[in-house]
């Protein structure tokens, strides 16, 4: 398998994902400006979308979009229990998490990066995200991890996206469990292995 990714993006979270399992994979990185990738790989023939993550299969066919290429991934290697079984409902509680870290986080934050957006439309998405991690503060009440006990795919991606926070000035001390949920997942040996890799981390 081959990963591309951008230093920090969404992709990381699949990075992580991949040193959990503990499988061999290879990765390269995208140049944004040019849509090239750094081993020479025009991007836009492998994700005709321009965007990561990207995973080329051992088929050589292309794999994208997050939530899928986590669940594939953990699917690689169930033993290491990065997602429920297929078709059970602590699988759906998994997409459940996937789909709200996507479209009711992911998105929020996106903006942000942005230039262009309104100061307006910023202030706003303050509001929801607000809103939003008020939700996972809750739910991080009783138990170390999204799904309970166990770290899953939904961890790695929250990681990713809450870690964006420190780059938009977005504050997040009223939020203390997801404080410690972040540094407990950052302690994590793949997610130092991914960052380092990413660089990340020194």
């Amino acid at each position: 398998m081959k990963l591309y990714y951008s230093p920090g993006a969404c992709s990381l979270a699949s990075h992580i994902a991949l040193y959990e399992t503990g499988l061999p994979f290879e990765i390269d990185r995208l140049i944004k400006t040019t849509k090239m990738t750094i081993g020479g790989e025009n991007f836009m023939q492998v994700n005709p979308k321009g965007y990561v993550p990207a995973l080329r299969l051992d088929d050589g066919s292309v794999l994208t979009e997050g939530a899928a290429v986590l669940q594939y991934i953990a699917d690689q290697q169930p033993d290491a229990g990065l997602a429920p079984g297929a078709g059970t409902m602590e699988r759906y509680r998994l997409q459940e998490w996937l789909t709200f870290i996507s479209s009711e986080l992911h998105k929020s934050f996106g903006p942000f990066f942005i230039k262009e957006t309104p100061e307006e439309v910023k202030a706003n998405l303050r509001n929801l995200l607000t809103k939003r991690l008020s939700y996972v503060e809750t739910q991080l009440a009783n138990k170390p991890y999204l799904m309970g006990d166990h770290f899953t795919v939904a961890d790695a991606y929250l990681f990713v996206v809450a870690g964006w926070s420190n780059h938009i000035g977005f504050d997040l001390s009223p939020f203390p469990r997801i404080n410690d949920y972040l540094a407990r997942i950052a302690a994590r040996p793949a997610v130092q292995a991914a960052m380092k890799a990413e660089g990340l981390l020194k």
